[in-house]
């Protein structure tokens, strides 16, 4: 009975997932008017499946198995704990990382109950959760520069279909992602100490993530389509294709981090690029403080219950 709990709160993140990650997808798109919602939601689900049947088993190997010696104590009170913090976070409408919550707790967990826990694994995961924000700040910027320099002299009829298409590709770059490195990072622990399988976790894992997106994303879209700086379809797409390509890099080098902070560094590099008084860093300082308090209690809390219990 007591796997269940796992089990249970690794869905319960996967729905989190949908509901805060869909916006790193669609939330530039639908605050562009690019495409509506209902049928954004609908490319959302297909690729996020897609994304980790295809390429999930690097990032579930990282997180379930090199980083700390998982038992069923630990993957309980961790994916509970982080499950808890991130739907706490997506009601209030504040981008949060579900690699950071997962991982923070894990860590906690582990260092609490005595399990072996990798710690160059862990400073690989914090290094590479720094550089990514900064390689999509640089990306965007250098996409939006490039986009200068060459679409803008087409004429604003070609301009907008080629932007509109573009928009819809790195959307679906972005969910793709999303299956391949988000979605991987909740099931490694559930895959690896073998209470589910792999492609039957897959399977229900994406449904899970499709139904939050559904029920609850449209209040993270908010913020990050509108929230941080002013987008048009030209900036957004620069924002979100950088932002999707150095989220596939980190993928394949089997790092877990975080689309939300990499879109939010590809929006900060567009806007940056406008001028200083484009981006509202009184919500990109919010932003960061979370950034850095959402591990860091996901830690405490798991630490504090896993001692408790043993």
């Amino acid at each position: 009975m007591t796997e269940l709990v796992p089990v249970a709160a690794c869905l319960l993140i996967a729905f989190g997932i949908g509901s805060n990650d869909t916006s790193n997808a669609l939330g530039i798109c639908i605050g562009c008017g690019v495409i509506k919602l209902r049928r954004a939601l609908l490319l959302f689900g297909c690729f996020v499946l897609i994304g980790i049947l295809v390429q999930g088993q690097k990032v579930m190997k990282t997180v379930g198995k090199d980083l700390v010696e998982v038992n069923l104590s630990i993957i309980g009170i961790s994916l509970s704990v982080a499950a808890v913090l991130i739907i706490i976070s997506n009601w209030k409408k504040l981008p949060l990382s579900t690699h950071q919550v997962i991982i923070g707790s894990l860590v906690g967990s582990g260092v609490a109950s005595g399990a072996a826990v990798n710690f160059t694994a862990i400073l690989e995961i914090i290094v590479s959760w720094i550089i990514s924000p900064v390689v999509a700040f640089f990306s965007a910027l250098f996409l939006y520069r490039a986009m200068e320099k060459t679409i803008s002299k087409l004429s604003i009829f070609r301009i907008e279909r080629i932007l509109r298409s573009l928009l819809l590709f790195s959307g679906i770059l972005i969910a793709y992602n999303t299956g391949a490195n988000e979605l991987a990072t909740i099931l490694g622990p559930v895959i690896h100490s073998g209470l589910m399988e792999q492609l039957r976790a897959s399977l229900i894992g994406s449904l899970f993530v499709f139904l939050g997106a559904v029920i609850l994303s449209h209040r993270v879209i908010e913020t990050i389509g509108k929230g941080i700086t002013a987008l048009d379809p030209y900036s957004g797409f620069a924002a979100q294709f950088g932002a999707g390509l150095c989220v596939m890099f980190f993928t394949f080098l089997g790092m877990p981090i975080s689309t939300t902070y990499c879109i939010i560094g590809g929006i900060s590099g567009v806007g940056m690029s406008k001028g200083m008084k484009t981006v509202k860093l009184d919500l990109i300082k919010k932003i960061a403080a979370n950034w850095v308090l959402a591990p860091s209690l996901a830690f405490l809390i798991s630490f504090l219950i896993m001692k408790a219990v043993s």
